[in-house]
C-alpha cells in the first residue's frame, strides 16, 4: 500500500476495467470515490460495493467542472479511467472522443492544478496512438507517433496534456498504455461483437469485420489490473509510460474459431471489409504487438497469453450464460 495514498478517485469505475480495479483497491485498503456518467459504464458492475465503508459512488460527467473539482479536491490520487471506449465511433460522431476524451481529461487536470491535496494521476491511454509502427513489438520511445483514428488522436492529446500539467504545475503521472484488454466483463470489443451475432439463430454466418488477418495483442483483465495498481508504487515526479500487453498476437480468423468451437457451433464466415486491404472499419489498426520490457523490469508479470486470454474470456461468457 502507497502510505501517501489514503484516497482514491477512480473515474469511469463502473466500466469493464474501472469495476475489475475497484475492488483490488479496497481490498488494499483505500478509500475510493468512483465517478461514472454511466453511458457506457453500468450500475450493477458497482453496486456490490455499496456497503463497503471505504466506497462512495456518484453518477457525475466529466465535463460538469464545478461538481468535478468539488470530488477531486477530496483525493490524493486519481485513476483516469473514463472515455469513450469504442473506436468506431469516432467515424459517426466526431465530436465523441474530442468531448469525453480531450475536454474530459483537460477538465479534470484542471481541477487537480486547483486543489491542495491532488496532485497524482494514473491515466489509461491506448496502444492506437501508435498508429501503424514500423517496429513490432513497438516500445514506449517509438516515433513519431501519427494515430489513424480519431480516437488514437484523442487519446495521444490527453497524453500531451497530462504532460503539459505535469511540466508547469507540479502533477505527478504514469500513463499506460493498454493493448486490447478482454474479460468476461467486457461489453464490447471482437470477441464481445461476434458471440452477440452468434446469438441470431436464423443466420447461418458468422460476419467478421475484415479479412480476419489482423493480428493483435489481447491482455486479460487480471493482468492489466496488476499493471495498474503496479503503478501506485511507481508514480513520483514527472511522467512515466508504460506499455501493457501480451508478448504475442492472435488474428481474429482465430478468434472466430475459438468461439465457434466453444459454442459448438459451425457457421459459415462472412468478411465485411472497410476498405482494400482488409480493415474492418476506419482506424483499424491491422497489425499490433507492444514491447513491455519496460514494465517487466518494475516486477509486472505476464500470466495469460492472447490465445490463452481470448479463450479464458469465451469460456467464462460461455459458462455464465449456462447458469
Amino acid at each position: 500500500m502507497n502510505e501517501s495514498v489514503k484516497d482514491i478517485l477512480v473515474t469511469g469505475g463502473a466500466g469493464f476495467i474501472g469495476s475489475s480495479l475497484v475492488p483490488v483497491l479496497l481490498d488494499k485498503g483505500y478509500r475510493l470515490i468512483v465517478i461514472d456518467h454511466l453511458s457506457t459504464g453500468k450500475k450493477q458492475n458497482i453496486t456490490l460495493f455499496n456497503s463497503n465503508t471505504n466506497f462512495k459512488f456518484i453518477e457525475l460527467d466529466l465535463l460538469d467542472v464545478g461538481k468535478l473539482k468539488q470530488v477531486v479536491n477530496e483525493c490524493d490520487l486519481i485513476y483516469h479511467l473514463a472515455a469513450n471506449v469504442e473506436v468506431r465511433k469516432g467515424e459517426l460522431d466526431t465530436e465523441i472522443d474530442f468531448l469525453n476524451n480531450i475536454v474530459a481529461t483537460r477538465n479534470l487536470l484542471e481541477s487537480m492544478r486547483t486543489s491542495d491535496k491532488c496532485k497524482k494521476i494514473i491515466f489509461t491511454s491506448s496502444s492506437v496512438v501508435y498508429g501503424e509502427p514500423i517496429t513490432i513489438p513497438t516500445p514506449e520511445g517509438y516515433g513519431p507517433l501519427n494515430p489513424i483514428s480519431l480516437y488514437g488522436a484523442s487519446k495521444l492529446a490527453c497524453e500531451a496534456l497530462i504532460s503539459g500539467y505535469v511540466g508547469m504545475f507540479g502533477i505527478n503521472a504514469i500513463i499506460f498504455r493498454l493493448a486490447n484488454i478482454v474479460g468476461p466483463s467486457s461489453d464490447h470489443g471482437v470477441i464481445f461483437d461476434l458471440i452477440k451475432k452468434l446469438k441470431k439463430p436464423d443466420d447461418k454466418y458468422l460476419e467478421i469485420l475484415g479479412d480476419g488477418t489482423q493480428k493483435k495483442s489481447y491482455l486479460y483483465i487480471d493482468d492489466c489490473i496488476d499493471a495498474l495498481v503496479l503503478g501506485l508504487n511507481e508514480i513520483a515526479s514527472g511522467t512515466k509510460i508504460f506499455n501493457v500487453g501480451s508478448e504475442d498476437q492472435v488474428d481474429t480468423n482465430t478468434i472466430a474459431r475459438i468461439i465457434l468451437d466453444e459454442l459448438g457451433l459451425n457457421r459459415e464466415i462472412k468478411y465485411v471489409t472497410k476498405e482494400k486491404d482488409g480493415r474492418g472499419w476506419l482506424g483499424d489498426i491491422k497489425n499490433m504487438l507492444l514491447s513491455t520490457e519496460k514494465i517487466k523490469k518494475i516486477g509486472w508479470k505476464i500470466n495469460y497469453s492472447s490465445k490463452e486470454s481470448v479463450s479464458r474470456t469465451v469460456k467464462k461468457i460461455v459458462e455464465r450464460e449456462l447458469l
